[in-house]
């Protein structure tokens, strides 16, 4: 009897906690969300100083992060161990994926659906659209020099990156070169766009202001339009602006790597009558090709949405278009949302593989 009583009496407190709790997990997140709606529309339609409304908007922003997390983790903190352990995950990511959801998977989604309708989005074509793709010159044109790009840009980077982080550190100027190397990074591609601009720039007669033309010049030659005129060379002339940025990532994380590489192990290999090249090859390579792996599919995608370099040294004239600049010119110049929509949806589509590729290997690493 007494066992009985005890037990309904457990049983009608949890019951009593679990609506409690039930009641806080529904009053504070509609607590939130009048109060940041609140903020959000005072700090709309007011009309105060710029600056001081800056201020507000980040000091709102920082605090009001913290005062989400805070207050929805309260809330938690009032449920059992078992519940508190299945739902806290949850309150930690579940805003980062909504987030992620609203700004990344619907615009996907949408894009989607306008790549199966026509130019002004109000009828069904099916895969009209795609087809074109691959019979348009301009579009094949931006298809054949992304692949310039991967092949020559990408390549050049990682092989540079790997001869320069080997050779930094055996050189007792270790910093200095990969300060030097690594310095254009820093450099937006905008930026790098138009110092590379004057460097090419070009001008009929032997007075040049760019500065490769006026070393042609000064050494006997003639000037030549590098990024216009010499089709299709002047793609690799656009890919040497990547090279010049990139190469310098690639170099800091190989040489992350090889200074992970036992020192002994090296030694056992030059008292066993190995040479420098063959340890390079035998040893050093596969016990790094993780991260040889890992940067090549990341320069791949970088390379692969390619825009800004291209659109400010040439604006994707002289047959230099790629997928990324002809999406933009379809889509906002040309209003053409049929041919936009599935210029986007073939770029992810080359994308997609690399970065699931990227992924394992990072799983493979222990990075998940």
């Amino acid at each position: 009897m007494i066992t009985s009583t005890a037990t309904a009496t457990a049983t009608a407190k949890a019951k009593s906690n679990f609506s409690r709790n039930l009641f806080w997990s529904i009053l504070v997140p509609v607590l939130n969300a009048i109060l940041h709606s609140a903020i959000f529309i005072v700090l709309r339609d007011s009309e105060i100083n710029p600056i001081l409304h800056a201020a507000l908007a980040i000091l709102w922003g920082v605090g009001g992060i913290y005062l989400i997390y805070w207050s929805l983790n309260w809330v938690v903190e009032k449920y059992s161990d078992l519940w508190r352990r299945r739902i806290q995950p949850y309150l930690f990511v579940g805003p980062a994926f909504l987030l992620l959801s609203w700004l990344l998977l619907i615009p996907t989604i949408r894009t989607l659906y306008m790549s199966f309708l026509d130019a002004s989005s109000t009828k069904f074509v099916g895969l009209a659209n795609y087809a074109a793709i691959f019979t348009n010159r301009l579009l094949v044109t931006a298809l054949r020099n992304n692949l310039l790009w991967v092949l020559f840009g990408a390549t050049a980077c990682i092989v540079l990156g790997l001869l320069i982080a080997v050779l930094a550190d055996r050189s007792s100027f270790e910093r200095i070169a990969k300060a030097i190397i690594f310095l254009p990074m820093a450099i937006s591609f905008v930026a790098a766009g138009v110092i590379w601009k004057f460097i090419y720039y070009y001008q009929p007669g032997d007075e040049q202001v760019g500065l490769l033309n006026a070393v042609v010049v000064a050494l006997g030659g003639e000037p030549q339009a590098w990024t216009s005129m010499m089709q299709p060379w002047n793609n690799l002339f656009l890919i040497v602006i990547l090279i010049w940025m990139q190469t310098g990532f690639a170099m800091v994380i190989f040489s992350a790597a090889l200074k992970g590489v036992p020192e002994d192990m090296l030694e056992a290999a030059r008292m066993d009558g190995a040479g420098e090249i063959k340890i390079f090859f035998r040893i050093i390579i596969p016990f790094i090709m993780t991260t040889i792996l890992s940067v090549t599919t990341t320069i791949i995608v970088f390379t692969l949405k390619i825009f800004d370099v291209v659109m400010i040294m040439t604006g994707g004239q002289y047959d230099t278009e790629v997928v990324a600049t002809q999406f933009y010119r379809q889509f906002f110049m040309y209003r053409n949302f049929g041919y936009g929509s599935t210029l986007a949806i073939v770029l992810l589509i080359a994308v997609i593989p690399v970065i699931v590729f990227n992924l394992r290997q990072m799983r493979k690493q222990g990075g998940f």
